[in-house]
């Protein structure tokens, strides 16, 4: 018995047949979901927003920013594409001005 939650597509077949002997309910997450569809509690986006704001500002949540390369442009773009490809990459690799 439980929760399962995805908030994003599995890479593989879900087959939820299996979660039905278990007693497990299927949960998705979309942070859009309100805002795309006006939902009536559209409100809540923006105490979630204020929240995650907070533990930002308080260091409790960091980001997951890793290298800046600056302005996109075909030097830049070949040297981030040259790190990711290390596979020692840690973090969003940031490339600016799209």
């Amino acid at each position: 018995q439980g929760k399962f939650a995805l908030i994003d597509d599995p890479k593989t077949n879900l087959d939820i047949k299996k979660l039905k002997t278990k007693s497990l309910s299927l949960h998705w997450e979309l942070m859009f979901t309100r805002s795309m569809f006006n939902t009536d509690d559209m409100g809540k986006q923006r105490d979630l927003l204020n929240t995650v704001a907070s533990l930002i500002d308080a260091g409790t949540i960091k980001t997951t920013f890793g290298e800046h390369y600056g302005l996109i442009n075909a030097e830049n773009l070949k040297r981030a594409h040259t790190h990711i490809e290390t596979g020692k990459a840690i973090g969003k690799v940031v490339l600016e001005g799209f």
